[in-house]
């Protein structure tokens, strides 16, 4: 049964996409349809620019605004707990709708199963399905020639926190000596490592991971020794930095092979290692490992 024109309609949604397609026009115009007043309330989240959540609030009230300029568009931020979630919901729909009925509007897969408030909620029956990750991966995927597309790219880059991108580098030991590599076009010799990865259980099964792609080696008794601040170049001029954690590991078993993006692998005894072998950046490196191996470059050769 349609509700009362009198009453008023809400609509909950994230609407995560660059234009509203048929199936959300569908959704806004069949509750416009039944209710004198419709407010909308978009998710925030608390996260910045990521894939499930690529535009801020503004944008997305702006792009519904210019279809629908009649409906009120209001922020929900997420909250960890739905009982909360559903509170701070029905509190700021009685602050712009104190008196009068209220129905809430969802479709397939929508809010209606995370709420805990007083209002009734309706389901509403879709025709037509449109995956909202598809159509952000079409749209990631095509460059535009005009001014708003870099302007676009340049908010995003800027409505966001400065990162602290996670990596992990390993003192690969055998016996007393430790592995190094050296990158082409590079005179001096690094540790092991490179990013953690999202699918990496830990930080250690990073160390471990990255052992064996860039040297084939397998290793074990992982050790954290510490963590710092890299100085590498492709950061230099960004507020974006690298922080890495610094492993010692026990070389195990497998052949040793420069692989991935290392061109030269050497065995270095540690009374022979010294701090000028190692490229600026894990000069830091090499100060954490002289902590756990005082006898490094303690040869006087």
């Amino acid at each position: 049964m349609a509700a009362p024109r009198t009453d008023t309609g809400v609509i909950v949604g994230r609407f995560q996409i660059h234009e509203l397609h048929e199936a959300h026009r569908a959704i806004i115009e069949s509750v416009l349809a039944q209710h004198r007043k419709v407010i909308m309330f978009l998710g925030v989240s608390a996260t910045l620019v990521t894939k499930h959540n690529p535009l801020d609030f503004v944008a997305r009230k702006e792009m519904i605004l210019q279809a629908f300029p009649q409906l009120t568009v209001l922020a929900l931020p997420d909250m960890p707990s739905d009982k909360d979630w559903s509170k701070a919901l029905d509190q700021r729909i009685r602050e712009v709708a104190p008196v009068g009925g209220v129905m809430l509007y969802g479709g397939r897969d929508s809010f209606i199963s995370c709420y805990f408030g007083d209002f009734p909620t309706q389901e509403l029956e879709q025709r037509v399905f449109v995956s909202g990750t598809e159509v952000r991966k079409n749209v990631s995927s095509e460059v535009k020639s005009t001014p708003d597309f870099r302007a676009g790219v340049i908010y995003a880059a800027y409505n966001q926190y400065d990162k602290v991108y996670p990596t992990v580098d390993v003192a690969i030991v055998r016996d007393d000596t430790v592995l190094l590599g050296k990158k082409p076009n590079q005179a001096k010799y690094r540790f092991i490592g490179g990013f953690a990865d999202p699918r990496d259980d830990s930080y250690e099964q990073s160390a471990t991971r990255e052992a064996l792609e860039e040297t084939g080696a397998e290793v074990g008794d992982v050790r954290y020794l510490g963590s710092a601040k890299i100085d590498d170049w492709r950061y230099a001029s960004e507020s974006d930095k690298i922080m890495t954690l610094f492993f010692m590991a026990k070389y195990v078993f497998g052949r040793i092979q420069p692989q991935d993006d290392i061109s030269e692998l050497r065995f270095f005894r540690f009374a022979e290692l010294q701090r000028a072998d190692i490229v600026p950046e894990h000069g830091v490196l090499y100060d954490l490992l002289k902590r756990t191996i005082p006898e490094l470059g303690s040869s006087t050769h």
